[in-house]
């Protein structure tokens, strides 16, 4: 079956600056997510691609820009279901502000329960991106081939939510995942189950997981939700 490379948008001036952009129009790349897509094409440079899908959201649109520049006749194709999930009332707000809500609680541990005020259910995000990773796999399959490779760009909570899927984790568990700026997961779907291939990778060296260099974060710290700025 083919391989499909989940790719999270580089990074934004919200995500520097710590506020959950959500579905805000307008938002492009920072340098920062210039760099590190056009770093991320450059490692994909010699992978044949079958199809580059993307969410609407102008960040992963520039991004997914960045990866078909120089590949006569591959174009990127939107798919609605790849957009951030829907914040409602939590849009444009800073997460330092938003952890104080009690909803906050209800994210970390219990997402599945979770329908943001004035927006979408993080259950019915992770339903209509699953339905969209399969259905374009499916299709991929049957028009290139089950070697084939192809691409989605969306964002850190919705590519959490389609892992979780694909390693049959309750929704429940996806905070237990990390989905960096520009990183790449590959999952592979066969007829019996879906193989998780590789999980967040940024093709960083490991110099910096170094105890001396390590950023230190308090025991028990929250899931950054729409996602954080980059690990270690």
């Amino acid at each position: 079956m083919p391989t499909v490379l989940l790719v999270r948008h580089g990074r934004t001036e919200a995500n520097a600056s710590g506020v959950l952009a959500g579905r805000t129009p307008g938002l492009r790349l920072d340098r920062r997510g210039h760099d590190q897509s056009r770093a991320l094409a450059a490692r994909l440079r010699n992978i044949p691609l079958a199809a580059v899908l993307s969410s609407p959201l102008e960040r992963c649109l520039d991004t997914a820009a960045e990866i078909i520049a120089g590949r006569d006749g591959l174009s990127v194709t939107v798919d609605d279901r790849l957009t951030e999930c829907g914040y409602g009332e939590w849009t444009g707000r800073a997460l330092k502000d938003l952890s104080r809500e009690r909803l906050w609680k209800v994210v970390q541990s219990h997402p599945s329960a979770v329908t943001f005020p004035g927006g979408e259910s993080l259950r019915a995000a992770q339903a209509r991106a699953v339905d969209a990773v399969r259905e374009r796999d499916a299709q991929v399959a049957a028009d290139v081939g089950p070697n084939a490779v192809w691409i989605a760009v969306s964002h850190a909570d919705v590519i959490k939510a389609v892992v979780a899927d694909a390693l049959g984790m309750h929704l429940d568990l996806f905070q237990r995942l990390v989905v960096d700026p520009c990183s790449v997961t590959a999952v592979r779907y066969t007829d019996g189950r879906p193989f998780v291939i590789r999980l967040n990778d940024t093709g960083d060296d490991l110099s910096a997981f170094h105890p001396g260099r390590r950023r230190r974060r308090r025991p028990g710290a929250d899931a950054t939700v729409g996602g954080d700025t980059g690990t270690p």
